[in-house]
Parts: structure tokens; C-alpha cells; sequence
């Protein structure tokens, strides 16, 4: 033991004391540590859990969004508000459903885990649509004969909409982990099931919205309120009982505690060292046996060297045998908050992506509405709304021959798990945006030398294109971030896209408010003028265009600069061959 101290004492114009990374004892004991994991080993079902998984999230989506897709027709015909009150309370509405699974994440992936968490937002989302159901079918929750909306009734729509948000809250952030907890993220075809499982997730998501946008949009504003929000809530009770017949064949990760506690300690202990100079290598850093069962062991990296310091281990200062958590962390814990710090940036690049699809859903439908939308001679019109039908059958079509045709195809030539990586998946969904609004902007110029008298068709191939986009980029950040965060975290890698979606709509409001005030003029229509023959929307889409395209430069650097999460193993098979101390073989990590 005096000899061991003697190893970890720092030369005199040394800060650090070493920690012990060069023991071939501690080497081996934390090999044995790693190995045991200190968990029974779960026994992963992949495929046979996912017709209970699939289900469940098809008939929930089938549910929330055929809830969701008609409120503002709702609000307006069956409770009265005017449309700005309407759209106002939507948009607040739609802003907490974005953000609430922040908070569904922190309290999964630290107290109550994924499956408990699902559980619960499952059940509450269910009573949210029951309630909703009920202002509709029960003539005392609403309004009679225009007469405005009574406390009572208001309190009743409020309060099923609150229940809405909090079953968000914990069904968004947790739904794609889960189902990617079910495949070994160890084994070869674990990962490709999980790959896919993103790729059948996203396809059962769009049947979910076509079906919304069609058949329960119908019933809702053709037969009756009351039968097609009773349909959602069936949907969504059924979605509830699939989940819950799949319980004995689920892997359940556990919670591990906050990871955000980690983070800031990380922070302080770094912030605390900051005048110290960054530590000559990664021996002089606190690494000891990694025990988690939970989390993987990250591979130590050289980028982000000044949160280095609070692993640093500082004489006189630091005692590595009982460390005070918020001065001296571990080179894991180091490597996490590094995982965020580099995520960061790729996921900036994915708001303008969204800022792209958000311009495009709105306007596109204002395209629509001054097009000739008439079909065949008995006056059957298409619904303006409608068209987003397209974009979802460009994503229906074409994930199934990406996941079985494309990818084996791709994959023989790479020699990649997945053909390509995630950031070039997101990359390819970025270009093809950028081709999507100048086709966009090609498309709107046609229809103004024309008029309303253009055929409603001309807008497909923009949409079609759009489809497509999304299937490149969204699901490839989905993929990118289950990947890419730390195990304990991977309930908030979903919450940060849904987070991304509400700072894109956000930032699409304040980017319309600006260019409808300053690209008019005296006797002079602005771009985004009510009539859109008047405007110049095709300019606005160029403009789109323009952000798309710096957008792309910009995350092809984040691309080139990240560097994917490699565990100890990826790095290093690491023998321990007596006294010949040890002996590294390099080995090829799999493709992220």
C-alpha cells in the first residue's frame, strides 16, 4: 500500500496526483467489475415484445392525434370562442405539450423509470380523452344555442386538456427508448433491431396521421363531436390494454438516479480547478471500477479538456479513496456531460430543419385553398387540410424500402451496420429540405401567373419531397439521440426533439410576425399578404431555402467536429497476461 502511494505522489511542480489508472491490480479489479455489472443479465425478447410495443404506440398515436387534429373546428362550432381565443389557447396548449416531456424525462429516467412512467401517462391520457369525450356528449359540459361557454364547462375542457398534456409529458419522452430497450444494444442484431424498430415507428406513425386526417376528421366534423372524439378514446383505451398484456415480456431498465445532479457536480468540481492548468493525461484522472449495470462505460476523450479538471485528482486537496462528490467526479461522469456538450450543436442544426417543415405545413394549406381543388363533375372538393396526406405516403412508401432494400443494399458496399451513419442520414434529410422549398417556391410562382384556377396537384411534389425529408432527418435524429446520450438519459434525447419542435414553431411565429412587417410597403402588399395572389410566398420560401442551405454548411461542420460515444470495449480488448503488465488489442467499433 506504501508503494502505491508512493506511485500516486506528484512530482513538486505537478498539481495532480496520479489516481491509480497505471495499477495493474485496479486494472484487473475493474475489468472483473465490468464484467459482473453488478445486474442479472435481462433477457431480451427484441422482436416478440414489439407487436404489444408497435400496437400500443400506434393506437395511441391513432388516439392523441385524432384528438388533437380537429380542436380549433371544436372550440370554435361547439364551445363558441372566437378564432383568435381559439388559436390562442391551442397554441399555449400545443406549447406545454412540448415541453412537459421534459419534466416526464427527468422524473423517468431518475425515480420512476420507463416502463412505470408510460404506465401512468398511458392511464392519464385516457382519462384526458374520456373527459374531452364527455364536453362533447354530455349536453351540461357545453355550450346550448350560442350562448357563451359557463365556468363549469370551461373548468371540464381545461382540465381534459391538462390531462392531455401530462399524459404527453410522459408518453413522448419514453415511448421510442422503450421500445429500443426490448433489442441488446450489444449484440449485432440487437442494434439492427433497433435501427429498424425507429424505421416501423415512424412508418406506423404516419399511417396513425393519415388515418387522423381522413376517417376521424370526417366523423368529427360530418356525423357527429361526440362519436368521432369517442373514437380516439376508444382507440387510446385499447392502446392502454395492449401495453399492459406485453408487461411479462418487457426488459425494464431501472433508474439510476438524476443524472442532471451528476452534470452540475461535473460544472462545480471543473469550475472549482479552473485556474489549475488541464491535466497532461488522462492517468492523472479519478477512474475507478465502473459498477453500473445500467450505463456504459464511455471511452475517455480529449475534446472539451477543461471539464478534464474535475476528474483531476489535486494534492493535498482530493482523497480518491472517499471523494466529495462536488469537487472530485469520475472520468465517466466527465464523459457524459462531454456526450451532452457535443450533441448540442447537431441538435441546434435539427430547429431550423424543423423551422422548414413548420412554414411548409402552414402555408401549403393556404396554397391549397386558392387552387381548384374540385374533382370530377359531382363537385367533390378536396379539403385544404388534406394534403399533408401526401407527405405522409412519401414516408409510408418509402421506410419499408429503406429498411429492407436500401439499407442490405448500402450496408454490402459500406460494410456499416445501417449502411450509413445517423449524421449522414440527417444530412441527406437537410439537402432534400432545401429541395423541397425551392421546388415550393417554383411551384407558388406558377400558381400566381396562373390563379386559383391551377390545378390543387401542382403542390404534391413538394410535399412527396418533404415526405421524404423527414424520413432522412427525423428519424435519423430519433436514432442519433438514443444512441448517442448516455443510457441514463435517453428518456430526455426524446424529450429534446419535442423540445426542438417547440423553439422551431416559436421561432416560425417571430419569423412571420418580421417579414409580414417589414417586406411591405406604401400601397404595397408584404410577402405573406391575406391574399396570396397579392403576396410574394414564393420569395418566402426562397428565403426558407436560403436558411436551409446555410443550415446545412453549418451542421456539415458539427458533423465533421463530433465524434461518436465509443465504450471502453469499442476501444480496447484489454488482456491481463501476468507479468508482462497489459496488452491492448485494437478493434474496429461498430458504426454508431
Amino acid at each position: 500500500m506504501e508503494e502505491a502511494n508512493k506511485a500516486r505522489t506528484p512530482e513538486p511542480h505537478k498539481p495532480y496526483a496520479g489516481a491509480g489508472a497505471g495499477d495493474d491490480a485496479s486494472k484487473k479489479q475493474q475489468l472483473c467489475d465490468d464484467e459482473k455489472g453488478g445486474e442479472a443479465e435481462e433477457n431480451y425478447r427484441g422482436w416478440k415484445a414489439m407487436p404489444y410495443v408497435i400496437g400500443n404506440e400506434t393506437f395511441e398515436k391513432l388516439g392523441t392525434i385524432g384528438t388533437m387534429a380537429n380542436l380549433l373546428v371544436y372550440l370554435t362550432t361547439v364551445y363558441g370562442m372566437k378564432s383568435a381565443a381559439a388559436a390562442t389557447l391551442l397554441n399555449l396548449f400545443g406549447g406545454t405539450v412540448n415541453l412537459a416531456p421534459l419534466l416526464g424525462a427527468f422524473l423517468s429516467d431518475t425515480y420512476l423509470g420507463r416502463y412505470a412512467t408510460l404506465a401512468l401517462a398511458s392511464l392519464t391520457s385516457f382519462l384526458g380523452m374520456l373527459l374531452l369525450t364527455l364536453t362533447a356528449a354530455v349536453p351540461a359540459l357545453h355550450p346550448r344555442h350560442n350562448a357563451p361557454a359557463s365556468a363549469a364547462q370551461l373548468a371540464a375542457l381545461l382540465l381534459s386538456f391538462a390531462l392531455l398534456a401530462v399524459g404527453a409529458g410522459g408518453i413522448r419522452p419514453c415511448n421510442l427508448a422503450f421500445g429500443a430497450d426490448q433489442f441488446d444494444p450489444r449484440t449485432p442484431s440487437g442494434r439492427r433491431g433497433i435501427a429498424s424498430f425507429f424505421n416501423w415507428y415512424y412508418f406506423t406513425f404516419t399511417i396513425a396521421m393519415m388515418i387522423s386526417a381522413t376517417l376521424i376528421i370526417y366523423l368529427q366534423s360530418n356525423v357527429s363531436w361526440a362519436l368521432g372524439l369517442a373514437v380516439p378514446a376508444a382507440l387510446m383505451g385499447l392502446s392502454c390494454a395492449l401495453f399492459f398484456m406485453g408487461t411479462r415480456l418487457y426488459v425494464r431498465v431501472r433508474p439510476e438516479g438524476s443524472p442532471f445532479t451528476s452534470f452540475a457536480q461535473v460544472l462545480v468540481a471543473a469550475f472549482r480547478k479552473r485556474r489549475l492548468p488541464s491535466p497532461a493525461s488522462p492517468a492523472e484522472l479519478y477512474d475507478p471500477p465502473h459498477r453500473s449495470g445500467l450505463v456504459t462505460k464511455i471511452a475517455y476523450t480529449d475534446q472539451f479538456r477543461c471539464l478534464d479538471k474535475a476528474a483531476a485528482v489535486v494534492a493535498g486537496e482530493d482523497d480518491p479513496s472517499s471523494p466529495s462528490p462536488w469537487r472530485l467526479c469520475t472520468v465517466q461522469q466527465v464523459e457524459e456531460v462531454k456526450c451532452l456538450a457535443r450533441l448540442i450543436p447537431v441538435w441546434s442544426s435539427g430547429i431550423v430543419y424543423y423551422i422548414v417543415l413548420t412554414n411548409l405545413g402552414n402555408y401549403n394549406v393556404l396554397q391549397a385553398m386558392q387552387t381548384d381543388r374540385r374533382i370530377g363533375g359531382a363537385g367533390f372538393e378536396v379539403p385544404a387540410g388534406s394534403f399533408v396526406v401526401f407527405n405522409m405516403l412519401a414516408l409510408t412508401v418509402w421506410i419499408p424500402v429503406y429498411d429492407r432494400l436500401v439499407v442490405p443494399a448500402v450496408q454490402r458496399v459500406t460494410r456499416r451496420e445501417g449502411g450509413i451513419t445517423q449524421l449522414q442520414r440527417i444530412g441527406t434529410g437537410i439537402a432534400l429540405s432545401i429541395v423541397t422549398m425551392l421546388v415550393a417556391a417554383a411551384v407558388e410562382r406558377r400558381r400566381r401567373r396562373v390563379g386559383d384556377a391551377t390545378s390543387c396537384f401542382v403542390l404534391v411534389p413538394q410535399q412527396l419531397l418533404a415526405g421524404l425529408s423527414e424520413a432522412f432527418a427525423v428519424i435519423g435524429q430519433v436514432e442519433f439521440y438514443y444512441k448517442q446520450f448516455p443510457e441514463n438519459m435517453r428518456s430526455v434525447a426524446g424529450a429534446l426533439l419535442f423540445l426542438g419542435f417547440a423553439l422551431a414553431s416559436y421561432a416560425s411565429g417571430l419569423m412571420v410576425t418580421v417579414v409580414h412587417r417589414t417586406t411591405g410597403g406604401p400601397g404595397r402588399p408584404d410577402w405573406l399578404a391575406q391574399d396570396l395572389n397579392q403576396g410574394r410566398v414564393d420569395l418566402y420560401y426562397l428565403l426558407i431555402a436560403a436558411m436551409a442551405a446555410v443550415n446545412l454548411v453549418y451542421f456539415v461542420a458539427c458533423a465533421r467536429w463530433y465524434r461518436f460515444k465509443k465504450s471502453d470495449a469499442d476501444v480496447a480488448v484489454v488482456e491481463l497476461e501476468g507479468s508482462d503488465g497489459l496488452k491492448a488489442n485494437r478493434v474496429i467499433a461498430p458504426p454508431v
